[in-house]
């Protein structure tokens, strides 16, 4: 069956609208259209203009050239609160709650119902987020403290309270990328719920089946600029990741064939009470060992463990047959090892520095001299690697935080690959970032393992590790369940023993 574009009036609109930072050009002549009980994704690779859109719908930014168009009649919005106030709403992937408040009044700060000489009625706040709750189809206790909450439900509340507003628009930026299966099927189903009152959502992820899954349309934006906007119907993902790139993305995950050498991280019986127990495990030079498992399986635990970030309690780490010092990472990046965090805002970037800056923390031996700081040899050093791994910048002097999630994740890899490691332990190495970029990355892995040396490759992406790992290893509550040739490896095998149901035959030693 044919979806017709809707005749009905747009909630709300952009026609033509241009956005230039300097001598950037974020967004050239881009026109959207979003209507009344229909789900939309807006689609493009890191750097597209994505963001710069959301902003502009949001009121953080003004266009340059160009017009927002609500309920067909032009508006100019001032501010996010003057968004806000005309019922457009921001779910952002990474929701700002007061974590000692409570959820109802997280929802409502600022603006509770008053009873006489001005007494907060809590009794209304809490029977309103009630209210909200039993609209989405959630069943959260309104008097429950926010710190706490997981990510998922942070959003419900975020999403509370953009009805509390009436909010008419949501746009969703990346809402899934750190949530589980189940806890995207919850949300799902809270976004049916609202499309089927009438709300105009625009979804965005980097997960294409999510689109597909959820969205009637799509506009896809490449370079700023307005690709095509058109029903899901009758597209494939390969098309849709054409219009998106620019060209066809034949070798999402491009394995190279390497001689595998010697071991280069040995771990041995690693264990940290209540975390993870009884860790052991080999990756050689020239391999690619996949680490697998569900949230909360201990395997980034394991990782930071293994590069001395988190001390454990029994077992031992040996980089080339050389045993490392717990809780020393200084220990371990001088053995060799590299370590590429799960969380690049928090843990791999000062997001408040430069590019340059950035890349070159871990190179202060290398660029110092009699402790003062070479800005030149830095400089160089940044503009090497930054040319290496193609990152999209405007000047190295900028700060990172200006940067897309998958130039981000570059600077990030950057700055462990400028230690020439023997040892990189990548977690979760593509997660928020396009496909194009992740086909980078995956060809960045794969020449690394070819040059000698050893990838350990944590990820929740299961499609990722049966493409590129030599070896899967699978963790279960704690435990090294299982150890897989990539050859044997199978969504249902890796997926068995991530739920504890492993095969006797395979549980690792």
């Amino acid at each position: 069956m044919k979806h017709p574009e809707p005749e009905t009036t747009p909630v709300l609109e952009l026609e033509g609208v241009s956005k230039s930072f300097g001598a950037v050009r974020a967004l050239r002549g881009v026109s959207l259209r979003l209507y009344a009980g229909e789900a939309h994704a807006l689609a493009g690779e890191n750097g597209a203009g994505k963001s710069t859109l959301i902003k502009v719908l949001a009121g953080v930014h003004r266009p340059d050239t160009g017009t927002v168009l609500l309920d067909g009649k032009p508006v100019g919005f001032h501010g996010p609160a003057d968004a806000r106030d005309a019922g457009v709403a921001v779910i952002y992937q990474e929701p700002t709650l007061f974590p000692d408040l409570s959820v109802a009044e997280n929802i409502f700060v600022g603006r509770q119902p008053r009873r006489s000489f001005g007494r907060v009625d809590h009794r209304a706040v809490r029977r309103a987020t009630a209210e909200l709750f039993e609209r989405l189809g959630v069943d959260l206790d309104p008097d429950r403290p926010a710190r706490g909450l997981s990510i998922a439900d942070q959003q419900l509340v975020e999403i509370a309270k953009a009805l509390s507003f009436d909010a008419r628009v949501l746009i969703m930026d990346e809402p899934t990328a750190a949530l589980t299966g189940s806890e995207v099927a919850r949300l799902f189903g809270v976004v049916r719920t609202l499309r089927s009152q009438g709300a105009a959502v625009l979804f965005i992820s980097h997960r294409l089946e999510e689109i597909f899954a959820l969205c009637r349309r799509v506009t896809t934006l490449r370079d700023g600029a307005l690709i095509s906007s058109e029903p899901l119907e009758g597209l494939s993902e390969d098309d849709l990741v054409r219009r998106m790139v620019g060209r066809d993305l034949d070798d999402l995950y491009p394995k190279q064939r390497t001689e595998i050498g010697e071991v280069a991280l040995g771990v041995r019986r690693l264990t940290r009470e209540g975390v993870f127990t009884d860790v052991s495990f080999e990756v050689r030079r020239g391999e690619i060992v996949g680490l697998a498992g569900l949230v909360g399986a201990g395997r980034s635990e394991v990782a930071r463990a293994v590069f001395g970030v988190d001390r454990f309690d029994g077992g031992e780490v040996e980089v080339l047959g050389r045993r490392l010092r717990t809780g020393a990472p200084s220990a371990a990046m001088a053995a060799g090892l590299a370590l590429v965090p799960e969380d690049r805002r928090a843990q791999g970037l000062v997001m408040d520095m430069s590019i340059e800056r950035n890349i070159g923390l871990t190179g202060f031996a290398a660029t110092t001299r009699a402790g003062l700081m070479n800005r030149a040899a830095e400089r160089d050093r940044a503009v090497d690697w930054a040319v290496r791994l193609q990152v999209k910048y405007a000047r190295l002097a900028h700060v990172v935080g200006t940067l897309s999630g998958g130039n981000q994740q570059k600077v990030v890899l950057a700055k462990w690959l400028a230690t020439s490691p023997q040892v990189l332990i990548v977690d979760e190495p593509t997660r928020g970032i396009d496909v194009g970029t992740k086909a980078e990355v995956h060809r960045l892995l794969s020449s690394l393992a070819a040059q000698g040396v050893a990838v350990l490759m944590i990820s929740s992406d299961l499609p990722e590790i049966l493409g590129m790992a030599d070896r899967v290893l699978v963790m279960h509550e704690g435990r090294l369940t299982a150890e897989i040739p990539g050859s044997e490896a199978t969504e249902e095998a890796v997926m068995s023993a991530a739920t504890g149901r492993a095969d006797r035959g395979r549980t690792a030693a």
